[in-house]
């Protein structure tokens, strides 16, 4: 039977609406050569998303082979076949994959890199079948763009190359060019879920059609690899900013023997371990999750951009994501851009923590602050306000220059205006690190207190006591105040422990009469399913965050309010796997998978998280205990590529959606934090300390020293009760002249308003303790004169 002549355009324009695939990846890839700009992710033996030029920019959905012998049978690699995938090396990101038809029929031995210094994939593939189908086993590449991360508006082609087809995609300035060093027998351009060629062969055993392009919509490219020449061949796929740019990568890409490219690819990646430390000692699985953690954070820094260091090559449950959501995970965090290079910190990889020191300070806002999530270029992408995310490159720049590793670089203007900026906007956080909720969350409050210490020490290296001064006195402010906005009394969520650490006390972040009361707040959840309860009692809700006040030494290992807060999470996070323990994030969480197994759509259910696993080690750790069993979880909970997904699945198996209990859930799969987090607790056991533990914090507040209450009142926070013996600061973002009275307004005050460097300008006001009537209080603007026009009052205690 001959093949179809080709048509011009394609029918079925524009497609189907257009969607990403899962979340969970069995591995990733990318050459360690700056000049290779493409990372790669693998899923059920095939590729799924490629990124280019930069590690935020998704390309391609998906890239795989379809299998048929013209008559009797059709498979898709992913649906229909098994794969095995292996990595090539301890350290390097390349891998190979068997792809095996289920009836024994044939077998696919692929290998898979990024060109070590080209920006193109490479897919070295040999073919086995059995007679009779060696000879009617017909083979098809098929390919799905989605460039610039849009899967609409993309335009497809069959073009031709120095006498070899190609397929060719663009939409913009932006190109992708395939080809093989196997003549290509047959090729077409279609839309999705009409003229692919997927559809038709799905169908027809066979094509019936042939269209030279298919233009602006949900296109894919299908081609059939000529198996009567060679039954070994390499498939190319590469990206450039022109036509002729994709096709000259991809024709210098396919040139060399692929034997070539794998050996300087691979030599690359083993040049990363020269320097790395021999962590592997303290680990229980011989070291391979260590090296394949250092690698993988490696990776997942941008080329273009130095030092950007983006939280996972996924999108989450992408199979239920088009166009209309463009983020994915592969955007730059600061909480986990620093955690990640903390991690590689503790590898002993100075190098790389210090350019994604500068790439913060880059990124960094006139007034002091991060964006919450932003693209590689600074662009940002949600616009929530996270305080520890703005303390984080704070205690990164502390830990490199303890470690001596600055090598002249001057932190102090970058920490400066970050500290300034946490006195300014604190103490509540607009949103906490789960980044659904604002108040006064224990995981937020720890790196708010621990940044303020280390700015202090920072500032007093420079030079800058105003600094120093004000930052230590917001820090002992914030720790003063801890278990009072952030313990219940009154729990209920385990018999005989009333008093323990909540997740978060939504109190108001603006406004005259704040309840900061946590007994009495309630709290929304997000992402609740549609029909249930959204509103708790935040004395209800917990999550582990308080383990952060141990971590950097704000609390004890061992304090008996540490020890009843982790029975009560114990008792309801705790998820007891074939693989050992994991947590989930908070009881009543609705991110994550949905019961039936559907992907998470704006709610689901929130599964155990290996990452919490990871921090609950730490603390054990810190308390003396064995960590030993959280150490083997982590590494077990990890796939057999060592990649650690951001969720398990902990409910009962759901073989049709690939669900099984204790291994990835569809959520992000890898998650650097969680990568970074083991790799810190290998440092931390090697170390015989907790790595991220700040002398200075635990000198200040492990041994229990009292020191003068102090009370500070701000527009956003207009405290309404203060000690007696403490002292009131008044503290506004403008010069003012304070005008109070202590007798009910029968004598009256006026002191002008100290300036700092900080933004801000204060007045502090002794209480006495002889003082019974409340402060009564007004300002003036010392810019115009104008009044208030309002007045304040705060009871003495």
């Amino acid at each position: 039977m001959s093949d179809p002549q080709p048509s011009a355009e394609a029918f079925g324009a524009p497609g189907i609406p257009p969607r990403w695939t899962r979340g969970a990846k069995d591995a990733i890839g990318t050459a360690y050569s700056a000049a290779s700009r493409l990372w790669f992710t693998l899923a059920q033996g095939t590729l799924t998303e490629i990124y280019y030029p930069t590690v935020d920019r998704p390309q391609v959905r998906d890239l795989q082979f379809l299998i048929t012998d013209g008559a009797t049978f059709f498979q898709g690699e992913r649906r229909d076949c098994d794969s095995t995938t292996e990595a090539m090396d301890p350290q390097a990101l390349g891998y190979r994959i068997v792809t095996a038809d289920r009836q024994g029929r044939f077998r696919l031995h692929k290998e898979v890199i990024a060109d070590p210094h080209l920006s193109s994939v490479l897919l070295h593939t040999r073919v086995e079948a059995a007679p009779p189908l060696a000879h009617a086993l017909r083979l098809f590449v098929l390919c799905a763009p989605h460039l610039d991360g849009i899967g609409a508006h993309n335009c497809a082609e069959i073009g031709e190359a120095v006498g070899r087809t190609v397929l060719l995609a663009h939409r913009g300035g932006s190109w992708m060019a395939i080809g093989a060093t196997a003549p290509l027998r047959y090729a077409s351009a279609g839309y999705v879920g009409a003229s692919d060629g997927w559809s038709d062969l799905a169908a027809h055993l066979h094509p019936t059609f042939a269209f030279q392009r298919a233009t602006d919509g949900n296109v894919a490219l299908c081609a059939e690899i000529d198996l009567s020449r060679t039954r070994e061949f390499t498939v190319g796929l590469a990206f450039g900013n022109a036509r002729e740019a994709a096709l000259n990568a991809l024709l210098q890409s396919l040139d060399p023997p692929f034997e070539a490219a794998r050996t300087r690819f691979v030599a690359q990646w083993q040049r990363t371990g020269e320097h790395r430390l021999p962590l592997e000692a303290q680990a229980r699985d011989g070291g391979d999750l260590y090296h394949r953690s250092v690698s993988l954070l490696l990776a997942h820094e941008d080329k273009t951009y130095p030092g950007a260091l983006i939280a996972s090559l996924s999108i989450p449950w992408g199979e239920a994501k088009g166009d209309e959501d463009l983020g994915g995970y592969h955007l730059v965090w600061t909480r986990d851009l620093v955690n990640s290079a903390s991690g590689l910190l503790a590898s002993g990889d100075h190098a790389t923590a210090r350019r994604a020191l500068l790439y913060l300070a880059a990124s960094q806002h006139a007034d002091g602050g991060f964006a919450q999530n932003f693209w590689l270029n600074g662009t940002p992408y949600w616009q929530g306000i996270q305080l520890d995310e703005v303390a984080f490159p704070i205690l990164l720049a502390w830990r490199l220059r303890r470690q001596g590793a600055l090598h002249g670089i001057d932190v102090y203007p970058m920490v400066a205006r970050a500290a300034g900026y946490l006195m300014r906007h604190g103490p509540a956080t607009q949103e906490e690190r789960w980044e659904e909720a604002g108040g006064y969350s224990p995981s937020s409050l720890a790196a708010h207190i621990a940044g303020l210490v280390c700015a202090a020490e920072i500032a007093r290296a420079h030079g800058d006591e105003e600094l120093s001064r004000l930052a230590l006195d917001t820090a002992d402010f914030l720790e003063s105040h801890l278990e009072a906005w952030t313990v219940t009394t009154q729990g209920a969520l385990l018999a005989g422990v009333p008093r323990h650490y909540i997740r978060i006390n939504p109190a108001p972040l603006a406004g005259a009469g704040a309840n900061e009361d946590p007994n009495q707040a309630v709290l929304h959840i997000a992402n609740r399913p549609p029909g249930e309860p959204t509103e708790f009692p935040a004395r209800d809700i917990v999550d582990a965050g308080f383990l952060e006040l141990v971590r950097y030494g704000i609390r004890a290992p061992g304090d008996p309010l540490i020890e009843d807060s982790l029975r009560v999470v114990d008792a309801l996070l705790k998820v007891n796997t074939p693989f050992g323990p994991c947590w989930r994030r908070y009881n009543h969480d609705g991110y994550g998978q949905h019961r039936d197994g559907e992907a998470y759509t704006g709610w689901g259910r929130g599964g155990a998280w290996p990452l919490l696993t990871g921090e609950r080690a730490h603390y054990e750790f810190a308390a003396g205990r064995d960590v030993t069993p959280y150490l083997r979880a982590m590494e077990q909970l990890a796939n057999h590529l060592n990649l650690l997904p951001e969720q398990i699945w902990d409910l009962p198996d759901l073989p049709s959606h690939f669900l099984y209990f204790g291994r990835p859930s569809g959520s992000a799969m890898p998650l650097m934090w969680a990568h970074a987090e083991y790799v810190r607790l290998l440092r931390s056991l090697a170390d015989g300390a907790v790595f991220d533990l700040i002398p200075a914090v635990a000198e200040r507040y492990r041994a229990g020293k009292r020191r003068p209450p102090l009370e500070i009142w701000k527009l956003k926070r207009q405290v309404e009760r203060a000690p007696r013996g403490a002292t009131l600061r008044i503290q506004l973002e403008a010069a003012f002249f304070l005008h109070f009275s202590r007798d009910g307004w029968a004598t009256t005050e006026e002191v002008r308003s100290a300036a700092t460097n900080c933004g801000f300008e204060y007045v502090d006001v002794a209480l006495p303790a002889a003082q019974q009537a409340p402060l009564r209080f007004t300002f003036r603007y010392a810019a115009d004169g104008h009044w208030q026009g309002q007045d304040f009052a705060v009871a003495i205690d």
